[in-house]
């Protein structure tokens, strides 16, 4: 049975980050909580307190600064959906918000908490990786930033440390010459965990030649990752279908997916390869 914990709301980030130091590995941070209040009932998070940062302004907002695109990470999944910023700059980020869980989840979950989380699964890890994204982690001392691929760890393990949160989310705006495309397969089309998350994003040159390939996977290894060598095999040369399908067959190739309830690990790496092959045909299209 899970003991008793102590919640606490501060009205503030300074308040917040100061009850985050004070009780340090023994404190949660907690927003919407629709993670971690399931793992503290089936015994999966032994702490003494949570500090509930549903209420601080300063975690939320969508805002374009320096030729960034930042979220607070407090901005919960449904102001993702129709926020002009994100409608304009990150179609794929878009997609993956109008495909999680469901709509009562959406209103309460964070994009800050759905990366916390760590799970291979994580919706918005696939396109936020795709868009080069970097978290900023703060505590009451200092503030840094990481990128977003060296961010998780593993399941369920990330480099956040005791006395941290995740202040924001942030990618560089991308280039009138660049395109994306995501999907998300699952057993039913809505409110479902993935058998197979993936996002890409593709720039090319003046010459038509590309200059930019991301390829990111989710739910296919332990933890959301690019797929860097099938993104090398591209840059230089013009997107041709064959070249396409190769790429997207590396990618499968490094991905380590597991059989579980939802699809067998051969499954995982059969649809990775058609889906990344589909995806940056769709991108390559769309830039023609």
């Amino acid at each position: 049975m899970q003991s008793e914990i102590e919640l606490y709301r501060p009205q503030n980030l300074a308040e917040a980050l100061t009850l985050l130091a004070q009780y340090g590995p023994d404190g949660k941070p907690m927003a919407g909580g629709t993670n971690i209040v399931v793992e503290l009932r089936d015994g999966h998070h032994n702490c003494k307190s949570l500090v509930d940062l549903s209420r601080l302004k300063e975690l939320r907002g969508i805002n374009l600064e320096d030729g960034y695109i930042v979220i607070g990470g407090g901005t919960t999944i449904t102001e993702l959906i129709d926020h002009p910023l994100i409608c304009m700059h990150a179609g794929i980020l878009k997609e993956a918000a109008q495909l999680f869980a469901n709509p009562l989840v959406r209103n309460r979950a964070t994009v800050a908490g759905n990366l916390v989380d760590a799970s291979p699964a994580a919706d918005t890890a696939p396109p936020l990786l795709a868009l080069k994204a970097e978290v900023q982690l703060m505590n009451r001392a200092a503030s840094r930033w990481m990128k977003l691929e060296d961010f998780i760890t593993g399941v369920r393990k990330t480099n956040l440390q005791p006395g941290e949160l995740m202040f924001a989310i942030r990618w560089p705006v991308p280039s009138d010459r660049s395109a994306g495309a995501y999907t998300k397969v699952g057993l039913r089309k809505a409110d479902a965990i993935s058998v197979l998350s993936a996002a890409v994003m593709v720039e090319l040159d003046d010459a038509g030649l590309c200059k930019q390939a991301i390829i990111a996977l989710g739910a296919v290894a332990p933890k959301p990752f690019r797929a860097h060598e099938a993104e090398a095999l591209l840059l230089g040369k013009v997107l041709e279908p064959e070249l396409i399908a190769e790429a997207a067959r590396l990618a499968a190739e490094t991905t380590r997916p597991i059989d579980d309830i939802r699809g067998t690990a051969a499954y995982r790496k059969r649809v990775t390869a058609v889906t990344v092959r589909r995806l940056l045909t769709r991108a390559v299209e769309v830039l023609k």
